[in-house]
Order: structure tokens, then C-alpha cells, then sequence
């Protein structure tokens, strides 16, 4: 894994990818920073990352693409698989180096409010913990954005699949909103949630009859329980969004609250997508 670790990390610090990502963060975060702190007089740091955090939409995509999708197309995954590491450790070793990547500009914002400390009453702590749900919420996005680039071999694909992920992610709270509180409207968004599962599951397996079952049972299953706790539903659709939401999650330390359950949230999407990326390239070792 440290191999793994140090190449990935090299090959980030070698090229651009590393240099892009840093700059296109601190950019924003500085121009939010000058805009809501200094300009406006406010030493509300925490709203700062608020309003930066839509740039994982576009960096998050860019960094992720190529970490497997381009071993796939160049075939250099096949060194991957003989090497005397398991599929677990290759994963750990590349999404550290991500990580890395990550870590080196948060740890410049991590100046930023000691910085405006001098010149007015910040409150560090919120400020901080502020900075920890960022860093959390960023993980959690790189984790995704890893396995989507597990899925395929092409980095554009992977890229925009990436975006749409995050952007349905950014936005999942005020379109589960247009949904309607009714029973039934919940259900049928249930449904459709169900499809895309199956969906997910035919991606990651090529298996069309394991696809059938997991929508069959799923939707029989929710056919059932909507059948017998139908008041239960009403409105149900958008808070089960909202609490599935990073963002919804993360928004909670900017208003001040320091969340245990975010903070397990985050690790948990963090450990289930890493999981499933490991899946992905077992499967594809293996069929090989």
C-alpha cells in the first residue's frame, strides 16, 4: 500500500492535476474570504466554506477521473493485479494519495481564520469545526468520485458522471422539496430510487438477473410496507433526502453545530463507497 501511496501521490505532485485542484480551492476561498469577511466586515469564517463548498462540483470530478478509469484504458490495471497486494490495500493506497492532495490546500484555509483573528473577534472553534466538516465533506465526495471511476474506463465518462453525482448531491434537498408531502408522491419516488439502484447494481455486476432481483424485491418490499403504514409516507420522500443530503450534513457545522452523527455519516459514505470500489476491481481481477 505504500508503493501504492507513494506513486499516486508522485504522478499528482508531477503533473498538474495536484497544482489545478490546490489553486482552483484557495481561488475561490480566498475571493469568498475577501467578499463575506473583509469586505462585509464579518468574522463569520464558517459561511465562507458555505458558500466555497459548490466547487467540489467542478475539482472533485477533475481529481477523481483518472485515478482508475486510466489504468483501465491503458491497461496498466493488470499490473495492479499481480502485484502481491490485495485490491483493498491498491485502494487505501490511491485514495490516501488523494487525500494528501486534498489535505495540502485545507491546510492553508487552516491560517485563514487566525489570519482575520488579528483584525476582529473570530470564534475560532466554530471556525475550526467548520473546517473539519469541509475536510469530511470533501472526503466523502473524493470516495465517490473514486469508485465512479471504477465503473469505467474512459476519464470523460467517469468526469461526468462525477458532476452529475455532485450536482444532484448539491441540489438533493430542493428537488426532493418539488416533491409533494402526499402519501403516494413519496412512493412513487421510492420507486423510481429503486430503478436506479438496479441500475447501479447491473453497472457494477454486467448481471442482469441480479439487477431484476434487487428492483423486485425492493419494490415488492416497499409495495408492502406502503400498503400497510401508508401514513407513514406522507412527506417522507424529502426527509429521507435531506438526511441521505453531504451537504445537509455538512451545513450543520456551519451553523454552529458541532454534529457526531455527521462526523459518523461521513466516515460511514466514506467506508461503503471504498468498499464498493474494491468491489469493482475484484470483479473486474477477476474476470480478466
Amino acid at each position: 500500500m505504500k508503493a501504492i501511496f507513494k506513486h499516486e501521490l508522485a504522478s499528482y505532485f508531477s503533473s498538474v492535476t495536484a497544482f489545478v485542484f490546490g489553486a482552483f480551492l484557495l481561488l475561490f476561498t480566498g475571493i469568498y474570504t475577501m467578499s463575506i469577511c473583509i469586505s462585509s466586515a464579518s468574522a463569520s469564517f464558517e459561511y465562507v466554506l458555505y458558500y466555497v463548498g459548490f466547487v467540489f462540483l467542478i475539482i472533485v470530478p477533475i481529481l477523481t477521473m483518472r485515478v482508475i478509469s486510466e489504468e483501465r484504458k491503458q491497461k496498466t490495471d493488470q499490473l495492479l493485479y499481480s502485484l502481491p497486494l490485495s485490491m483493498t490495500q491498491v485502494v487505501m493506497g490511491k485514495y490516501l494519495a488523494l487525500l494528501v492532495v486534498f489535505a495540502v490546500p485545507m491546510l492553508i484555509i487552516c491560517l485563514y481564520p487566525l489570519v482575520l483573528s488579528a483584525f476582529g473577534s473570530v470564534y475560532l472553534p466554530e471556525a475550526y469545526g467548520t473546517i473539519l466538516g469541509f475536510f469530511l465533506l470533501g472526503a466523502a465526495l473524493i470516495a465517490i468520485g473514486m469508485f465512479i471511476s471504477s465503473l469505467t474506463e474512459s476519464q470523460a465518462v467517469s468526469a461526468g458522471l462525477c458532476f452529475v453525482v455532485m450536482l444532484l448531491n448539491y441540489f438533493i434537498s430542493s428537488l426532493a422539496s418539488f416533491v409533494s408531502s402526499d402519501a403516494y408522491a413519496s412512493f412513487v419516488a421510492f420507486a423510481i430510487l429503486v430503478l436506479l439502484l438496479g441500475l447501479v447494481v447491473w453497472l457494477m455486476t454486467k448481471n442482469s438477473f441480479a439487477a431484476w432481483v434487487t428492483i423486485v424485491v425492493l419494490e415488492v418490499a416497499l409495495t408492502v410496507y406502503y400498503l400497510l403504514f401508508q401514513d407513514s409516507f406522507a412527506g417522507l420522500f424529502a426527509e429521507v433526502m435531506e438526511g441521505m443530503s453531504l451537504y445537509e450534513r455538512f451545513y450543520q457545522f456551519v451553523y454552529g453545530v458541532f454534529d457526531i452523527t455527521a462526523i459518523v455519516y461521513f466516515l460511514t459514505v466514506i467506508g461503503v463507497f471504498l468498499f464498493l470500489c474494491v468491489q469493482s476491481m475484484e470483479k473486474r481481477r477477476w474476470s480478466e
